[in-house]
């Protein structure tokens, strides 16, 4: 009596292995893979601007907003403008009856709220004892929860757009009423700094917020369904989209070079302190981004749910591991003036944060197809030779 052989298992070789990671990096566009160097040449664009151009900081005087500069105003609503608009607004409601959303506001909260300052306290604290004006800077990019670049860090590493967003409004919802007290908290009691009279009013940080939230929060929900009503969902998701988004990566590297302009003398001039303020910086967004990208894999092993899978802790790990510096930036200016070392390394926050963060979406893609996600989540799909979801 004959029996049928059984089918071993096929195991993928090391060079299959490199093959489907490598198709992971190929399904970016030409302008995502390019952003890394071209966020380096923005950088180092902007602060040779900004040495050898005479009145290059008084010309982005002349026209202000809020306390902040026109171009730069300009700069962060085209860079958020895109990313708003792609968002699937029409799904949020079924999104926020699943159980899943509210386990990941809570540990969003916990890592944003309670680690996330902490985290920055300790390390602005063991690495800049001696640097207290540096060290104020440092702590308010801590304080500030990221709601604008998150988007684009969870769009690159092919996150959870909707989560992402629902996210994103809750702690701009509550930066508007933390964002002062954290700041006075840890820099003026916590931090004990006798010299420090910062003046916060929850006014002003809300303004801020609006400005860097509201204004392309609205133009994207409105050019969204104005394009569809106009024309047809196939339309706008085909047509529309893919040519509207790069406007935010070039609205991005348009913002770095008017910052890094700005304040391209301070950094020449201070560049023993610049380096020094790297440290806690880099330290600070490796630690939050590893850790919650840490958990959220944890816990999706040890209950095998489909709430835990790749996009949720891309999520997760770049809402932890970023903040609005932004926001940090434009408080720091209007409380200590443009010249400070306060608004320096609140500057210096981008100047570490960009390539530190791209660099983790491409850690991020390599662990999507290299760690075991449980099933369900729509975006954990294994890979295939052709670069086709299995």
């Amino acid at each position: 009596m004959s029996s049928t052989p059984t089918k071993e298992p096929i195991v993928p070789t090391a060079n299959e292995h490199v093959q489907k990671q490598a198709n992971l990096f190929t399904r970016l566009s030409i302008l995502d893979r390019m952003l890394t160097p071209a966020i380096l040449v923005a950088m180092i664009v902007g602060v040779l601007i900004g040495v050898y151009v005479q009145g290059v900081q008084a010309a982005f005087n002349t026209a202000t907003f809020h306390g902040v500069s026109i171009p730069i105003v300009i700069g962060l609503i085209v860079m958020m403008w895109p990313v708003l608009t792609k968002v699937q607004y029409e799904t949020l409601p079924q999104i926020f009856r699943s159980s899943g959303i509210w386990t990941h506001i809570g540990i969003s909260m916990l890592f944003n709220w309670v680690i996330g300052p902490l985290v920055m306290v300790g390390l602005a604290w063991a690495t800049l004892p001696d640097l207290p004006t540096y060290r104020t800077g440092v702590i308010m990019v801590g304080m500030a929860r990221c709601i604008a670049m998150v988007l684009i860090w969870c769009q690159l590493a092919q996150g959870d757009n909707d989560y992402c967003a629902i996210l994103v409004v809750i702690n701009s919802v509550l930066q508007i009423a933390l964002y002062s007290p954290y700041t006075l908290l840890f820099i003026n009691v916590v931090g004990g700094r006798a010299d420090s009279h910062i003046k916060l009013d929850y006014g002003n940080v809300a303004i801020s917020v609006l400005i860097y939230l509201g204004i392309p929060l609205a133009a994207g929900v409105v050019t969204r369904y104005t394009v569809w009503s106009l024309t047809s969902k196939e339309f706008l998701d085909k047509r529309f989209l893919p040519l509207f988004g790069p406007f935010a990566l070039l609205g991005l590297l348009y913002t770095i070079i008017v910052m890094f302009a700005y304040q391209g003398h301070h950094i020449v001039q201070n560049i023993g302190h610049v380096f020094r303020v790297f440290v806690p910086m880099i330290l600070y967004f490796v630690m939050m981004w590893s850790a919650a990208f840490g958990l959220v894999y944890w816990l999706g092993r040890r209950g095998r749910s489909k709430h835990f899978g790749y996009e949720k802790a891309a999520v997760q790990a770049f809402t932890a591991g970023s903040n609005n510096f932004e926001l940090a930036i434009a408080v720091a200016i209007a409380s200590y003036g443009v010249g400070s070392d306060e608004a320096l390394a609140a500057t210096i926050g981008p100047l570490v944060e960009v390539p530190v963060l791209v660099s983790l979406t491409w850690v991020a893609l390599y662990l999507r197809g290299r760690m075991h996600w449980t099933e369900g989540d729509s975006e954990a799909g294994r890979i295939d030779d052709a670069g086709s979801k299995e």
